[in-house]
């Protein structure tokens, strides 16, 4: 396949946002083993290891570990990548390591079989987190040995969660940064740094927004700001492709804002809980999608765990189990998303009803 065909600078806004980006058509062999021959050099001589979700909670945490120990070698690992990272700590890692999980929370048993091994190598294993735990998983875990501790995905991130556990005496920047990507992580918005956060963790490298945030904190450079304003004129532009293509879906007891692109989905979410959807859908390009809920819906986990994910409350991630070939996703992509937005809509449906507070249902 020619290069030119998946170039994003060549593509016009349009198919921009229908589209995914150009590493998706990279097979996953092919990056699976440079991923690994990566992680092997990273961790091999390393004494802490940092295995965390690289987006900006992810990543505070990656950063208070560092300032906290004085390094921290980062294996950078969204959900669906957390077996290959503990496989490939297990094998490469320092037998004297300390290894830190951030920001993570497996979906099911496979995602944490490697644990085991992974304790058995190093000298300890920490886990920080804040999202909603089934009670099998967080017994396996704890029964391997793990040092866990999972906060109160309503009221802390899981940066909160690392620089109140870490044995350190963190300065206010740090108290800060936690503080500003709690805002962003939970959906709060009263800081507007908490976005600058946002942006710029997804529009950087990982190394790059560490040393950023341990340089500025929260408020970063001026050079970040420069950079920030430059790429939002194209964010905002695949925002309002997004809503203007969305449709409100009555579910259940519910209003449904379902959409599809390539796009910021909290913003997004946002515009559509303007419009009086109680939960907000953004079906990916790439097949993953986004459940964002509200003050009156609290169950966006519960969704994401029947269709391949998992989450918090307001806040949750899946992708459908729905593509068996390439012929599958060029029907994703030419119906803007049409079975996978189903998949997830089925769901809200399955949802169990909420016992009322206070009833007795074993009467």
């Amino acid at each position: 396949m020619d290069d030119w065909l998946i170039d994003d600078d060549r593509l016009s806004l349009g198919r921009k946002s229908v589209l995914p980006g150009e590493g998706f058509f990279v097979p996953d062999s092919y990056e699976e083993e440079q991923a690994e021959a990566e992680a092997a050099e990273t961790v091999s001589d390393a004494g802490v290891v940092v295995i965390a979700d690289p987006d900006a909670d992810g990543l505070a945490c990656t950063a208070l570990i560092r300032q906290a120990h004085g390094e921290g070698a980062l294996l950078p690992a969204g959900p669906h990548e957390l077996t290959e990272a503990l496989e490939w700590t297990a094998e490469y890692a320092d037998p004297g390591a300390t290894v830190f999980v951030c920001d993570l929370c497996p979906d099911r048993d496979s995602d944490v079989a490697p644990l085991d091994d992974v304790v058995a190598r190093v000298e300890r294993v920490v886990w920080f987190d804040h999202h909603q735990w089934p009670d099998d998983l967080a017994a396996a875990v704890d029964a391997a040995g793990v040092e866990r501790t999972v906060g109160d995905s309503d009221e802390v991130c899981t940066a909160d969660v690392a620089l109140g556990e870490l044995d350190h005496d963190f300065d206010e920047q740090w108290a800060d940064l936690a503080a500003v990507t709690r805002d962003h992580d939970l959906w709060i918005r009263d800081d507007p740094r908490s976005d600058d956060l946002a942006d710029f963790s997804y529009w950087s490298e990982p190394e790059e927004y560490i040393e950023a945030v341990r340089e500025h904190g929260p408020d970063l450079s001026p050079e970040v700001h420069d950079f920030l304003a430059e790429k939002r004129v194209e964010k905002e532009a695949l925002i309002e492709k997004a809503v203007d293509r969305a449709e409100l879906r009555e579910v259940a007891d519910w209003t449904v804002g379902v959409t599809y692109g390539r796009c910021s989905q909290n913003e997004v979410a946002e515009a559509l809980r303007e419009q009086g959807a109680d939960a907000a859908v953004v079906v990916k390009p790439a097949g993953s999608a986004s459940i964002r809920g509200t003050e009156n819906f609290e169950r966006a986990h519960e969704v994401a765990q029947q269709v391949n994910g998992g989450g918090h409350p307001k806040a949750a991630g899946c992708k459908p189990d729905i593509y068996d070939d390439m012929m599958d996703y060029a029907h994703h992509w030419t119906t803007q998303g049409a079975v996978a937005k189903q998949a997830i809509v089925d769901a809200f449906r399955r949802l169990p009803e909420e016992e009322e507070e206070g009833v007795d249902t074993d009467r």
